[in-house]
């Protein structure tokens, strides 16, 4: 098996001409014998059992040749694209341009690959890393949130009010006719919550335990069972119970219930430290996300929109599994969602679109500079991966293709670059408005 020809072509393709000699053919035909031979039924013999010049004989010298040169391609094709050195983005189009038990095979392959791309200037460029100062309201919002997190419920006395859960029943008609769904007994309902069509919730408000009383209300006109669409309904609701949530005091015992701390000082010292720590990474990653956003602007060369195509449906499969994990099909979802296969998609291109030019950028400046990945870099990737997941080093190395691995490293050594020798000035932001003071620049 070698490569024939290599011919680049218009639109980012290649032409390749790939051999299989007569030896690798002719052992390759013997195995397709061997394996759809149960398929033919020849008179006289038991299926399967046919000599393979019988079956030849009676559907064709090259009954077999197909199968056999789809067995051989694939390791012929790698092999190939291995010598060309080129990276192909799409599946070839293949077609056979010979083939003979005397003479081997030659196979046409046309394959669209990755484009040469050319960025402009990536030193020297100018960005503004915002750092946001910790304001202690920040710090009491987080404690009010681990308060809330920490809540008791309990039973009260007295009307209902917005933020109370409440224990109902209720039976929903239309025009006196019910409805299916309208009808549900001891449903906890937390009022202010919108869980209901509008208005519903509000109308509880202020009924007490015991009491039996209507809610008026209107579906929306865009509902998802169309024959309630815009229609007037009337719910019978009996109050069962309501229950509040109290929260704890925001004192020192609270700090020690919550975290390893004694205080409530240290508690707020060491979510400020958390909140600082992450406004400094959401600063880096916006500096960066800047400089590389200046290169993408830079970038020259047709893209081949297989791509885009590409990254499309990688991240709706992304998507899919996610929603599997939660136990629900991507039909099912687009059927509730009320959205077609196509137009999913449709959401997913201008990021997949970005993503893939970010990619092809720092590509492009990692080639400028000569910036690859060493083996040194991939044994501490392996070890930084296996400790993400807790994994054996051993069975990372099985899982992650070192080629891709590198690449990837590649690309970040670039980003490293790129931020090295960017002139970049930092502002502190003060308060809420946004306004800023400017610091020295980095």
């Amino acid at each position: 098996m070698n490569l024939v020809k290599n011919e680049k072509l218009e639109n980012n393709q290649h032409e390749l001409h790939i051999a299989i000699d007569a030896e690798a053919f002719n052992a390759g035909i013997v195995k397709a014998f061997k394996r759809e031979a149960g398929k033919y039924n020849i008179p006289g013999f038991r299926r399967g059992k046919a000599p393979r010049h019988m079956i030849e004989k009676m559907f064709g010298a090259d009954v077999f040749h197909y199968d056999a040169i789809n067995a051989l391609f694939p390791d012929a094709y790698e092999a190939a694209i291995a010598e060309s050195g080129i990276e192909p983005v799409d599946r070839p189009e293949v077609e056979i341009v010979s083939a003979s038990t005397e003479d081997g095979v030659v196979l046409k392959a046309v394959v669209t690959v990755k484009p040469e791309m050319k960025v402009g200037a990536y030193r020297g460029l100018k960005a503004v890393k915002k750092v946001h100062t910790v304001e202690d309201a920040a710090i009491m919002a987080e404690i009010d949130r681990m308060r809330e997190r920490n809540a008791r419920i309990i039973t009260r006395e007295g009307a209902a009010e917005n933020g109370d859960i409440t224990d109902i029943d209720f039976d929903g008609s239309v025009d006196g006719v019910p409805f299916e769904g309208g009808k549900a007994e001891h449903f906890s309902l937390t009022l202010g919550s919108g869980q209901f069509i509008p208005g519903f919730e509000e109308q509880v408000v202020g009924h007490a335990v015991g009491e039996e009383f209507d809610v008026n209300v209107t579906f929306p006109e865009q509902y998802q069972a169309e024959e309630l669409a815009g229609k007037a309904a009337v719910f019978k609701i009996k109050l069962h119970e309501v229950k509040t949530r109290e929260l704890p005091e925001a004192d020192d015992e609270f700090a020690k219930d919550v975290s390893e701390y004694d205080t409530l000082d240290e508690l707020k010292a060491s979510i400020r430290k958390g909140m600082e720590e992450q406004n400094e990474k959401n600063a880096e990653l916006e500096v960066e996300n800047d400089l590389v956003d200046q290169i993408v602007g830079t970038l020259e060369g047709e893209i081949p929109p297989v791509m885009f195509e590409t990254r499309v449906t990688e991240m709706v499969r992304d998507f899919e599994y996610r929603m599997q994990q939660q136990g629900l099909g991507l039909e099912d979802y687009l059927k509730y969602t009320g959205s077609s296969m196509e137009q999913f998609r449709e959401g997913f291109r201008e990021q997949a679109e970005k993503q893939v030019k970010i990619r092809l950028a720092l590509e492009a400046v990692a080639h400028a500079e000569g910036i690859v990945a060493s083996d040194e870099d991939f044994e501490n990737e392996l070890q930084r991966i296996a400790e993400a997941y807790k994994m054996e080093v051993e069975k990372v190395r099985g899982i992650v293709p070192e080629a891709d691995v590198k690449k990837d490293l590649a690309v970040n050594k670039a980003i490293d670059l790129v931020k090295e020798n960017a002139e970049i000035t930092v502002e502190n932001v003060t308060d809420e408005n946004g306004e800023e003071d400017k610091g020295e620049e980095a």
